[in-house]
């Protein structure tokens, strides 16, 4: 497909109009000290878990858990279950622990509202249904089988790194997941319910039903069926006979938690599951609530809340390196001097929070220094890849020290993975067949090099001047070129889904110098070309991780379709009247204020299960498409 040319172009006074508008809406969002830090909107369950750890701690704050429970309710849909985003189905394990909640906050199962959430649930399976995560929240409070659960043996924390499972094989955040989880599989602490307060009617089978053992349709020779049979085998180390071994992996487990909790971390990876995980095992392994660990973590998690009158809700995690990063690079975009006070600040802000520690990243990748930054404002055992690239990207223009831009360069190179690309947090986590482990059920296991932030690592390194034709560039490039779709897109792993993924690669290998007009360039591009809605712009929907005919499809928003715009504009394509029609959808669209309104999620926190609403992707991106379309078309 040849894009159509137009030079019908939106009027250059009514862009910069625009433009200053989106730079004053995002001054007027900057905290005192310099760095943004918007909202990260998700969906209900957060509230739910919070709602099932008070009550499994006995210690329920009878107002707050009020807040939580409405905000549960105004989330359900009309067919009556929960969904894990805003165009979504119901969803089993949101609409179970949704509807957990509410019975515990004292809603009646003979209400309108609950009997229609049971039928949901019923209809998608009920309790046997859910992942190993949920049942596990409903194991604490009774309502499922400890002995019918996956073993997460404490054990691992003992398993060399010369063992073909271990710790550090795993992704970083499930290693933040399953450690505590080990903790508290052990100690099982069960909360009795009174009889009303149960869920036995969540059970299509009865209880009987609930064994997940070799699943009706699993292969017996098959690694699924292997790892069940290895997980009731592994249930043995329970058996007194190796009560020193467990002993001392209760030990370790816990020196290994306490350490990421302690005063650099913002909780356990300062992430909602590990750190409401962290507190549990805690108080299941003995911690008193007033001991200083316990103190610290509670008021770790809640530095989640939103405390919005209207509608309280709790944030995964805080995102506030993130959007500093993209905004101070989005303001230099449009025109400002990195010196203007504002940013300067800014700059000065990100430069003080690199990470200067060794984390856990350094057991798969023993690169000689640190030298990278993390996603929250403390999490110094796990910086990021992508974070310290849009950093690098943000202080390129005047670093406030290029000796440490330097070094996080070199740290960012030694992650470049065997197969030319970047993962997110760690180097060689890819071993696909643990992905059949039981308790691996939340679809991210591992953490393998992606097409997005191997994109963005090729903009970094063309924005550095990196020479194209080194080896890391080409086996980045020759990478890319592996993992393109057949009609030209990339998947998107950390923003919804192939447009994120296209426009990433796009930008990524025109700034590195590629010749832009190559068939394989050309396939991308016009792939987004044909995804453009008829207002203008383009949207994709979440499900599209489930189903890749949805790829590309969904109702228009302003950061997918700012994402489209600069792909495009990245591939030679400024002229299109598709763009002109893209700029044109962001002109009408943009809010008074500067902002656009933006209610779908189009952030991936784990594809299929979690989904996140980074509310700053509405006030950045599209300037910084808008600001792009302005300097490929100077008036």
């Amino acid at each position: 497909m040849s894009p159509h040319v137009s030079s019908n172009r939106p009027a250059s006074d009514q862009l910069q109009a625009a433009i200053v508008r989106g730079q004053t809406n995002l001054f007027h969002l900057q905290h005192t000290d310099g760095h943004w830090c918007g909202e990260l909107i998700v969906d209900a369950t957060l509230c739910a878990d919070f709602i099932l750890y008070q009550h499994w701690c006995n210690r329920i704050d009878p107002v707050l858990e009020q807040r939580c429970a409405e905000h549960i309710r105004q989330r359900q849909l009309p067919e009556g279950g929960w969904n894990i985003h805003s165009d979504g189905p119901s969803e089993i394990n949101a609409t179970v622990k949704c509807y957990f909640a509410l019975k515990l906050a004292g809603d009646s199962p003979e209400s309108p509202r609950m009997k229609e959430a049971r039928a949901s649930a019923l209809r998608l399976g009920g309790i046997p249904q859910m992942n190993t995560y949920s049942k596990l929240y409903l194991a604490l409070l009774g309502q499922f089988p400890w002995e019918h659960l996956p073993a997460i043996p404490v054990e691992l924390v003992l398993l060399p790194q010369s063992f073909p499972i271990n710790l550090y094989r795993m992704s970083s955040w499930s290693r933040a997941m399953i450690v505590p989880l080990s903790i508290i599989s052990h100690y099982r602490p069960t909360r009795t319910l009174a009889a009303a307060k149960q869920l036995h009617e969540l059970y299509p089978a009865g209880l009987e039903g609930a064994n997940p053992m070799l699943p009706r349709g699993t292969p017996i020779f098959s690694r699924r069926s292997f790892f069940l049979i290895t997980s009731r085998l592994t249930k043995a180390l329970r058996h007194p006979v190796f009560t020193p071994l467990r002993h001392l992996a209760l030990r370790k487990a816990g020196k290994w938690m306490l350490e990421r909790m302690g005063p650099d971390s913002g909780g356990l990876a300062a992430v909602f599951p590990a750190m409401l995980n962290s507190m549990i095992a805690l108080e299941s392994a003995g911690y008193a609530p007033s001991h200083p660990a316990l103190q610290k973590a509670r008021a770790d998690f809640e530095q989640l809340f939103v405390d919005d009158p209207e509608d309280f809700r709790i944030q995964p995690c805080l995102s506030p390196v993130w959007d500093t990063a993209i905004n101070l690079m989005t303001l230099v975009a449009t025109g400002l001097s990195p010196k203007e006070p504002q940013l300067a600040k800014a700059a000065e802000w990100l430069s003080a929070r690199e990470v200067k520690r060794t984390g856990d990243w350094h057991v798969n990748n023993p690169h000689e220094e640190p030298g990278g930054w993390a996603f929250e404002y403390d999490n110094a055992f796990y910086p990021d890849t992508d974070d310290t690239m849009m950093v690098l990207m943000a202080l390129r223009h005047a670093p406030p020290d290029a000796a440490q831009s330097e070094r996080a360069l070199r740290w960012l190179m030694s992650f470049q993975c065997r197969e030319g690309g970047w993962a997110a947090f760690d180097k060689g986590v890819n071993q696909r067949w643990l992905e059949d482990m039981p308790f691996a059920d939340h679809n991210a296991i591992l953490d393998p090099p992606c097409s997005d932030l191997t994109g963005r690592m090729l903009e970094l390194l063309g924005y550095l001047r990196q020479d194209r034709q080194s080896r890391p560039v080409q086996r980045a490039l020759t990478y890319l070129r592996r993992t393109q779709e057949e009609d030209g897109s990339w998947y998107g792993r950390w923003g919804v889904n192939y447009i994120y993924g296209t426009w990433q690669v796009l930008r990524g290998v025109q700034a590195i110098g590629e010749n832009m007009q190559q068939d394989w360039i050309i396939r991308a591009r016009d792939w987004l070309l044909s995804c453009q809605n008829e207002d203008g712009g383009w949207g994709e929907t979440c499900a599209s991780y489930d189903d890749p005919s949805l790829k590309g499809r969904g109702e228009s928003t302003a950061s997918q379709t700012a994402w489209a715009l600069m792909g495009l504009m990245a591939a030679d394509a400024k002229n299109a009247d598709a763009v002109h029609r893209g700029v044109d959808y962001l002109l009408r669209t943009q809010n008074r204020d500067g902002s656009w309104t933006e209610p779908q999620a189009t952030g991936t926190g784990f594809p299929r299960v979690f989904y996140l609403r980074y509310d700053m992707y509405r006030n950045n991106f599209p300037l910084l498409a808008l600001a792009t379309y302005r300097d490929l078309h100077p008036s």
